[in-house]
This record gives structure tokens, C-alpha cells and sequence, in this order.
């Protein structure tokens, strides 16, 4: 990474190559994550850099970057594809953030104070178990703040780094499934889940948690058949800038 040093506050800051490279990297996350390429298509590149108003260099940077987090892919000789909606892939991903969230229970069990569980059972009770007017992007976006918060509580920031990379690699199809989803079920079974872990029963806390996470492989193949729907009914849409 290049920096330098303020001249009239000494402080080190960061090139404006890395600031430019960091947001075309956030704005092609957000159009992985919601598939505004269409599966399997081909990005074109000169096309994006022109709407995104950067050059090559930094584009291709983002590009890779987003290559090795697994939300593109690159093929030798073709270039860059946004990934597709794979039921196998998403079903690994779930059985990856459920091994992750089990193993950072067990840590919590020992190391989570008791102030930080009442934390999370306070959010619980500020966002309600009505969905009220939430969009299903919204409800996701509560759901992953509560799973990343009980991670947190790991005290393991690594785990949690992994587990918002998994989180964002299904987040398309969360947002189809969330519609399946009964939000009172869900909010009960995070409360028992906070209420074990506060008890400081492994068992419990582990059980209920592992049930709660658990999608089969036939629930995930029905979301994705529905996303595939909702993108290719859409009109085109426009590169968001």
C-alpha cells in the first residue's frame, strides 16, 4: 500500500490510488452481491470504467480483489464473469457460516460478558419481531447484525472477517428466502439462542443455533430458482455510479 505523510499534521494517509481503487471495489461488490451483471455474463470492462469515471488500472485491481473473494470469476484468455447462482456453492457457503458460527459459540460460551449479551437482546427488542414495512433487504440486514454481533462476542476477529465474506456471497438469495422466513420464529429462536449462551449452556446454545442456521439443499435450489426469475423479468438495468 502507498502513503505519505501529511505536511501539517504528521499523519500518514493513504494514496488516492488505494481511496479510488477501495470504491470502485465497494460499488462492484454491491453489483456482485445483487446481480446487477446477470449470472454467467461477462463484464466488460472499458464499459464499467467509463460509468464509474476511473481507468483501467484500478478497475482491474478491484476486479481481481473481488476474483479472490469468490464473487467473481476470471477465465484465462475471456476475462471477468459474475458468478453464477449455484445451488452447490450456496449450500457449501451455509455449511461454511454454520461451522463458523457454532465453533464461535463455543468461544463466546467462555469469553462473552454478560453486558454484551444483554446488548444484543436489547437490539432484539429496539428491531421487534414484526417486520412491519422492512424491505427484505432491510430484514437481512438486521439478521446479519445480529449473527455478526453474537459472533463478535468470539472475541476472534478472523472468524468474524470470514463470516461477513460468507455472509455477502448469499446475501442474493437470503433476500428471496427472507420472504419464506416467519420473523417472529426467527426472532424467538435468536432470543433462545442469547438466553442459553447467557446460562452458559454449550449444549443448548449449540443445538439451537445449528437448527436455527440449517438450510437444506432443496429449500436453497427453490430461492435460487425464484432469484433467477426476479433478475431476468426485470428490465435492464443500468450500472449503478
Amino acid at each position: 500500500m502507498c502513503s505519505g505523510l501529511h505536511a501539517s499534521t504528521g499523519v500518514v494517509v493513504e494514496s488516492s490510488s488505494d481511496s479510488v481503487v477501495d470504491r470502485v471495489y465497494e460499488q462492484l461488490k454491491a453489483m456482485a452481491v445483487s446481480y446487477e451483471f446477470k449470472p454467467g455474463e461477462r463484464l466488460n470492462e472499458g464499459d464499467i470504467a467509463k460509468r464509474l469515471g476511473v481507468s483501467r488500472t484500478p478497475l482491474r485491481e478491484a476486479l481481481n480483489r473481488l476474483k479472490t473473494e469468490g464473487f467473481l470469476r476470471f477465465a484465462p484468455g475471456k476475462g471477468f464473469f459474475c458468478r453464477e447462482l449455484d445451488a452447490h456453492e450456496i449450500f457449501d457457503l451455509y455449511e461454511l457460516r454454520k461451522a463458523l458460527e457454532v465453533s464461535a459459540a463455543r468461544l463466546a460460551i467462555g469469553r462473552a460478558k454478560d453486558a454484551d449479551i444483554d446488548a444484543l437482546i436489547a437490539f432484539l427488542d429496539r428491531t421487534g419481531p414484526d417486520p412491519g414495512e422492512r424491505s427484505a433487504v432491510e430484514l437481512v440486514e438486521l439478521d446479519e447484525a445480529f449473527h455478526e454481533g453474537l459472533m463478535a462476542m468470539s472475541d476472534n476477529a478472523e472468524m468474524l472477517r470470514v463470516l461477513r465474506n460468507v455472509n455477502a456471497r448469499i446475501r442474493f438469495v437470503r433476500w428471496i428466502d427472507m420472504d419464506r422466513i416467519n420473523r417472529s420464529k426467527t426472532q424467538a429462536e435468536h432470543r433462545a439462542v442469547l438466553t442459553s449462551l447467557k446460562a452458559r449452556d454449550e449444549a443448548a446454545c449449540i443445538e439451537l443455533l445449528e437448527k436455527h442456521i440449517d438450510r437444506r439443499l432443496d429449500q436453497i435450489t427453490a430461492a435460487i430458482k425464484e432469484g433467477y426469475a426476479q433478475i431476468y423479468m426485470l428490465a435492464k438495468r443500468p450500472l449503478a455510479v
